[in-house]
C-alpha cells in the first residue's frame, strides 16, 4: 500500500470516528444536578425526588451536588459557567432565580440572561401564622392591630427569601409597619416564633404544617389562588381584601445559557415526565408542593413576571440583607 492510499484511509477513518462521536445520542455520560442549598430543604428534596427517574429515563446517572451558600448564588453561578451541552443543570428557587438581582450587588450571574428554563417543577403557598398569645386571631385583627400600633409587631423571616419579601409586600398593601427581624434560615425563624419571641410569620405550609395542627401556632390566611384544602376556614389575602396577595415560592429546573435545542428538548421532557411519576408526585405532595411541570416557555413567563414584581417589593421597602 503507498504511502497517499496510507493516509487517505487514515483519514478517512478519524473522520468516520469523529462523525461517530458527533452522532453519539444524548446523553452518553453521567448528569450532574446542582442543588445550590444545603441538603434536606425544598430545593434538595425536589432534585433528590426527580434524579431517580430522570435517570431512569436518561439512561444515564444523576449525580445531585449540593453547592450552597451566598443564598444560592454559589451554586447558581457555577451552573452558569457550565458547559451548555445538557450534562450540567440545577434546581433553582425563586430567590435564586427571581430575587437575588434586586438584594445582592455584583451577584455572580444573571437570572435572565445566563439559564435556559427547563420545567417550573412545582410551587406552595405561604402561610401567615401567629403565636398563640398573639392578640390577632385573624388577618383582619392582625392588619387592624397593626395599624393602631405601628412598628410594634415582630414579624420573622429568613432574610431575602420569599417570606421576607412577602411580608414587605403585605405591610405595603395594608398601610402597616412591623418590626422587621430576619435569620439565616427558615430553622431559627420558626424557633423564635414558637418561642414568643417574634410574633408573626409568612412561612412555607409544610414548614409549619404541624405546629398548626398542634396548636401551636395560629394560621390567619393563606397566600394561595384559592383556601387550602388542608384548611377551608382559613382564608385567603385576596378573599380579605388585600391586593396583589397571591403568591406562591417555587422550585424550577435550569441549565447553562446555550443548550442546543434537541438536548433542551430531551432534558425537560425527561423533567415533566419525571415529575408526574405517581411516586413522586405523591412524595412532594405530601411535603406541601404542587407538581406544575410546565414547558420552558412558561416558565420563561413567570421568570419575567416575578422579576418585575420583586423588583418593585424591594425597592418600595429599601429592604436590604444582613
Amino acid at each position: 500500500m503507498t504511502y497517499l492510499k496510507r493516509t487517505a484511509l487514515a483519514l478517512a477513518a478519524s473522520l468516520f470516528a469523529a462523525t461517530g462521536a458527533l452522532a453519539q445520542p444524548y446523553p452518553d455520560k453521567p448528569l450532574t444536578l446542582v442543588v445550590p442549598f444545603p441538603p434536606g430543604g425544598s430545593s434538595d428534596i425536589v432534585g433528590r425526588s426527580v434524579s431517580e427517574k430522570l435517570a431512569l429515563d436518561l439512561g444515564q446517572t444523576v449525580v445531585v451536588e449540593n453547592k450552597a451558600g451566598a443564598s444560592g448564588a454559589i451554586g447558581a453561578a457555577q451552573t452558569a459557567r457550565s458547559k451548555p451541552d445538557g450534562y450540567t443543570f440545577m434546581v433553582g428557587s425563586i430567590g435564586v432565580l427571581a430575587i437575588n438581582p434586586w438584594l445582592f450587588k455584583n451577584l455572580a450571574y444573571d437570572p435572565a440572561e445566563d439559564f435556559d428554563l427547563l420545567t417550573l417543577a412545582v410551587r406552595y403557598p405561604n402561610v401567615l401564622v401567629a403565636h398563640p398569645s398573639f392578640p390577632a386571631d385573624t388577618a383582619e385583627e392582625l392588619i387592624a392591630y397593626m395599624k393602631e400600633h405601628t412598628k410594634k409587631t415582630i414579624f420573622a423571616s429568613n432574610a431575602g427569601a420569599s417570606d421576607h419579601l412577602t411580608t414587605h409586600l403585605f405591610w405595603q398593601k395594608t398601610g402597616t409597619q412591623g418590626i422587621d427581624v430576619t435569620y439565616k434560615g427558615s430553622g431559627p425563624a420558626i424557633t423564635d416564633l414558637l418561642g414568643g419571641h417574634a410574633q408573626v410569620s409568612f412561612r412555607n405550609l409544610g414548614e409549619v404544617y404541624s405546629q398548626i395542627k398542634q396548636g401551636q401556632l395560629k394560621l390567619l390566611a393563606t397566600t394561595s389562588e384559592q383556601r387550602l384544602p388542608q384548611f377551608p376556614d382559613v382564608p385567603t389575602l385576596t378573599e380579605i381584601g388585600v391586593a396583589d396577595g397571591v403568591v406562591y415560592s417555587w422550585q424550577g429546573f435550569a441549565a447553562p445559557k446555550g443548550l442546543p435545542a434537541e438536548v433542551k428538548a430531551r432534558l425537560a421532557s425527561g423533567l415533566v415526565k419525571a415529575l408526574n411519576d405517581p411516586g413522586v408526585t405523591k412524595r412532594l405532595n405530601d411535603i406541601g408542593l404542587e407538581v406544575v411541570a410546565g414547558t420552558p416557555d412558561e416558565f420563561d413567563a413567570l421568570q419575567a413576571q416575578e422579576l418585575e414584581r420583586w423588583k418593585a417589593v424591594v425597592e418600595s421597602g429599601n429592604i436590604k440583607t444582613n
